[in-house]
């Protein structure tokens, strides 16, 4: 039986998924959570909110993420950080797969990968579970149902949690899989129940894809100035830096909080909705986001709810520290509906610095960025990846190596080249610790850091007093209003002055040896900027 909105050249037969006893095509919110509730995968929270666990697995599976090694991007994958799989192990997995999923129920979202029609990238996603349908649904573009009856996939993602891959048989690492093959266009994720593998895979195909039409694909949240969309700015981090907390701000239009791509003429989003993290969410602190939480459709995954009132426990970690509500852009209220923007004039870099040595904004030359992009300091949060359980002090390259399927050098290269042409302004912010590290010090307080972002998005903190940075050499602002000065100067946060110096001084070293594999890909006007110990 066949449900749902559907190209009738386009269903399951045709990429020979066979004897399939339901297949529910491009199902909406109601009918998905009418299934989810059903098939026992879930419960309906307050609000309408969807409450599910991941089992195992509550973050993503890096390690067994692998592209295929054909021959058309044999040349252009970057493999010491995508590790290949042969073309018959990958056919393998796909044959027991589909074999596998045979006789069963499934679910397809025919969705875009991209706001900007001109660049936007139309992926099918085949789900085992109900929820993931929902889930996918929410965080891609949705198509208007007319678009439908022609949608013709360039991706097809198949999702199979109850499908467990074999080493022996499938050239993989464990019993999860994330296979990408370039050449047939197709994706496979086997073995784990955990949702963020869907849109993370998207995001790794438009890395690829995008770079060779000129376009940046960016991991970062992005949003502009109200009633005036060519005063845009980017957020670039890591999980649990910030990037959706410091780009939902009230006075400014939301873009999207994750993805997105900078072509010759706009910033776009990638995507439909957010996937904000929990832990600690208060009313008063984000309300906007907080209020997600109790409004239909939105997936709650992995947070403690007590079972009678199905009220959220937002500091309860037992289950995993990367509790998340998945939502629809249109539940936050300055949310733009094109999700489309003008070039940025601002980049802002975020890194989490769990040594408590970096101030908590500096000002970058162009070189600087470029620098900092590459180098991608920050601090892997907990639960974020499996194994992860404090912050991890890490260099990930381009603030997302694990979705970089090209060669970093060439997201640089495009970064320089787009910051000299738009003139846009650089900016580091640091949303780690302050006064002593990781076990010591404290958090950076948001108000600073959104008071901070502020003055650096109107214009009033470039225009104010700097000082240059003795370890980093860059510029640090002396002071604003509203915001302690001793912060700026994060050595005078610290009550141990020689550990400042002892804790710089091995950063700088970092940032040092990690550059070293970089320095023959760039023009000595950015390796004039690199960081060098004393």
């Amino acid at each position: 039986m066949t449900t749902g909105r559907v190209n009738p050249s386009q269903k399951l037969e045709d990429i020979g998924i066979n004897g399939v006893e339901n297949a529910h095509y491009n199902l909406q919110e109601p009918a998905l959570i009418q299934h989810a509730i059903r098939r026992d995968e879930g419960e309906l929270g307050n609000g309408g909110a969807f409450l599910v666990t991941t089992g195992k697995y509550t973050g993503r599976s890096p390690k067994d993420k692998f592209v295929v090694n054909e021959p058309s991007v044999q040349d252009t994958i970057w493999w010491e950080n995508n590790p290949p799989m042969e073309i018959d192990a990958f056919n393998q997995l796909k044959a027991d797969m589909i074999a596998h999923m045979n006789g069963g129920e499934y679910y397809v979202q025919d969705l875009f990968g991209g706001a900007d029609p001109e660049h936007r990238l139309n992926v099918r996603v085949i789900t085992e579970l109900a929820w993931h349908s929902l889930f996918i649904r929410t965080m891609l573009r949705r198509p208007e149902p007319a678009e439908l009856d022609t949608f013709v996939p360039g991706f097809t993602i198949i999702n199979c949690p109850t499908f467990n891959s074999d080493p022996a048989k499938h050239g993989c690492r464990s019993d999860v899989v994330i296979a990408i093959s370039m050449e047939q266009k197709l994706i496979l994720i086997g073995g784990t129940e955990y949702a963020g593998e869907n849109k993370k895979s998207v995001f790794s195909i438009l890395n690829y894809l995008l770079p060779e039409k000129g376009i940046m694909p960016m991991h970062c949240s992005a949003n502009h100035a109200i009633g005036d969309p060519s005063d845009t700015a980017v957020f670039f981090g890591l999980s649990g830096t910030g990037k959706t907390t410091l780009s939902a701000d009230p006075n400014r239009i939301l873009l999207g909080d994750d993805e997105h791509g900078w072509s010759d003429t706009t910033t776009f989003n990638f995507e439909g909705g957010c996937y904000a993290k929990t832990i600690n969410l208060s009313a008063e602190a984000e309300p906007e986001i907080h209020a997600t939480t109790q409004k239909f459709g939105t997936v709650i995954e992995n947070m403690v709810y007590d079972e009678y009132t199905k009220e959220l426990d937002f500091d309860d970690d037992s289950l995993t520290a990367n509790m998340r509500c998945a939502y629809p852009l249109h539940y936050i209220s300055n949310a733009s509906e094109s999700a489309i923007g003008g070039q940025p004039n601002n980049i802002i870099m975020l890194t989490c610095d769990a040594f408590g040595v970096l101030p908590p904004i500096a000002r970058l030359t162009p070189e600087q960025a470029m620098y900092h992009f590459l180098s991608g300091f920050t601090s892997k949060v907990a639960g974020t990846e499996r194994g992860v359980t404090e912050p991890q002090p890490t260099f990930s390259t381009c603030f997302g190596a694990p979705f970089m399927p090209r060669r970093p050098e060439v997201y640089g290269a495009l970064l320089r080249d787009k910051i000299a042409a738009n003139g846009a302004t650089c900016w580091l912010v640091n949303t780690g610790w302050t006064g002593g590290a990781y076990g010591t010090g404290s958090r950076m307080p948001i108000k600073a850091t959104r008071a901070l972002l502020t003055a650096a998005l109107n214009g009033s903190l470039n225009a104010g007093k700097f000082r240059k940075d003795e370890n980093f050499g860059f510029d640090v602002p002396l002071a604003l209003v509203g915001v302690d000065a001793s912060l700026l100067d994060p050595r005078s946060t610290w009550s141990d002055k020689d550990g400042y110096d002892a804790s710089a001084t091995k950063l700088v070293s970092m940032f040092s040896d990690n550059f070293a594999q970089y320095e023959q890909f760039v023009g000595a006007d950015v390796l004039a900027q690199a960081i060098k110990p004393k």
